[in-house]
């Protein structure tokens, strides 16, 4: 079977990356012609046993179209013929909050209509929650088969390999044994990316604040989303890293001890861990009635507090074990409502159902 990987135009990462691991581990990779669709600038991601063609190439383009199965976590959004027998498994990369696809407050011309031809491709879609999959069906107008299964990016989260993996990516980013960890996960804007002679992006928190308002033992890991990777520059400094381009935003999960975001689908992921967060909405209003729009209110479901400025976050931040045992019973409903699939086996379930569709439409 032809089997072609593409995860955020090029990266090896997210619910893709879980897949095709799983198949190495079942030993069953070597059965398979297997490719990624790889950007350049992540080349160092990706193992060197994995093939590769250029995200964007006529190379890219012959292996999606001779591809018997395609996963991807988002719009595959380059020009190529999909053959009718083919499978195409859209996993997806996050639980909705802020609006999506053809729910948007705003987009650019022509955006959303382009987006759909994709959609139209798509033979089967992950959901991870009951309370995802109506959202997701809605917004993408798609009537096919839904995957009610969890994410398998987050099987990692649960495993018994988790603290294995939590000690080793520390290491790697050199977080000595007591340092607390914040890793803040910003979602883009659709107006500084796409408007023509509009604001541009930038990194509203103070930084400088940030460090001075926490001690020594505080560092914080800034993960952009994928649409701003490279857009405001290497932000890293002293007690910054910049782990924009980090393969696995599953391991920061795990490396960190506490998340800041805003309105990003990562508050979902990370509520598998159990550990506190903090919500920096600067732009709530704007985001929430011009921009985006959200599909049910964050206050309310929120499993940690909502601050404006950043000297709110650093005094939210200045006592987790505050802040993790006020909003307990939060978390738990939170968890509750998205977070009740992730049991460790969200990948086994869509790669059985996957391949098994492949094959039932005559695979190679």
């Amino acid at each position: 079977m032809r089997i072609a990987f593409h995860s955020f135009e090029g990266r090896y990462s997210d619910n893709p990356r879980a897949l095709y691991e799983a198949l190495v581990r079942d030993g069953a990779a070597a059965e398979h012609e297997v490719v990624w669709l790889a950007d350049p600038r992540h080349g160092t991601g990706f193992p060197e046993d994995v093939a590769t063609v250029p995200w964007g190439t006529p190379e890219g383009r012959a292996a999606l179209e001779a591809a018997d199965l395609l996963v991807a976590n988002t719009h595959t959004d380059c020009v190529w013929d999909k053959r009718p027998e083919a499978v195409y498994l859209q996993t997806w990369h996050g639980t909705p909050l802020k609006r999506i696809h053809w729910d948007v407050l705003w987009a650019p011309e022509g955006r959303l209509e382009r987006l759909q031809g994709d959609v139209d491709r798509w033979d089967l879609l992950v959901s991870p929650s009951p309370a995802a999959t109506p959202l997701l069906r809605g917004a993408f107008h798609f009537e096919g088969e839904v995957l009610e299964t969890g994410y398998p990016r987050n099987d990692v989260l649960v495993g018994r390999e988790a603290g294995a993996v939590r000690a080793r990516v520390r290491r790697e980013l050199g977080l000595a044994d007591g340092t607390t960890a914040v890793l803040y996960t910003p979602t883009w804007r659709d107006d500084a990316v796409f408007e023509a002679g509009g604001r541009a992006p930038s990194l509203e928190l103070d930084v400088d604040r940030f460090r001075a308002g926490l001690g020594a033992d505080v560092v914080l890991l800034l993960r952009l989303h994928y649409m701003l990777t490279g857009a405001l520059g290497d932000l890293s400094g002293d007690r910054v890293l910049d782990v924009s381009l980090h393969p696995e935003v599953a391991e920061l999960y795990l490396a960190a001890d506490v998340l800041v975001t805003d309105y990003s689908s990562t508050m979902f992921d990370f509520g598998v861990t159990g550990k506190p967060q903090a919500f920096f909405v600067y732009d709530l209003e704007d985001y929430a009635d011009r921009l985006r729009g959200f599909y049910f209110e964050l206050e309310p479901i929120a499993p940690g507090p909502l601050v404006r400025t950043t000297g709110e976050l650093v005094r939210a931040l200045g006592d987790l074990d505050g802040l993790h045992a006020r909003y307990a019973e939060r978390r738990r409903a939170f968890h509750e409502r998205f977070c009740g699939l992730e049991d460790g086996g969200a990948t086994r379930r869509v790669l059985d159902r996957a391949l098994a569709l492949a094959r039932e439409r005559g695979a190679r």
